[in-house]
């Protein structure tokens, strides 16, 4: 067996424009992000910490490193998948956000799950 099929994560979001959290004027825009991360491979896997690269539309960049997500370090069984909601503050309606979860497997082995790049955006601003 590869070892990229032995050690695989998959990663989606799905976001949300927090309207009611957010202060336009004051350029503050404030989104959730719903994530799914599934275990894809065919050991099971423990995620440590995260990584996140959020840019806005200034092409500020804001890295956020943690432990865990929402205060857990979820370990997921081949096939298991876990999801939580977060949120983060731009400065202009659009940007993106980006990164990768350290993961570690049952057998010791440490890998990156890598997060496909996601865009934030107030609607009506992106067609």
């Amino acid at each position: 067996m590869e070892p990229a099929e032995k050690y695989a994560i998959s990663v989606s979001a799905q976001t949300q424009y927090l309207a009611d959290q957010s202060d336009e004027e004051a350029g503050r825009y404030v989104f959730a992000y719903t994530i799914t991360i599934r275990n894809t491979g065919s050991v099971a896997a423990q995620l440590i910490s995260r990584h996140w690269v959020i840019t806005d539309a200034r092409n500020q960049v804001q890295e956020v490193r943690g432990l865990g997500v929402v205060g857990e370090q979820p370990r997921l069984k081949p096939g298991e998948s876990f999801e939580y909601t977060s949120g983060t503050a731009l400065a202009t309606p659009v940007g993106t956000m980006r990164g990768e979860y350290q993961m570690i497997a049952e057998d010791g082995t440490k890998f990156d799950a890598p997060i496909p790049e996601f865009t934030l955006s107030i609607p009506r601003v992106l067609h």
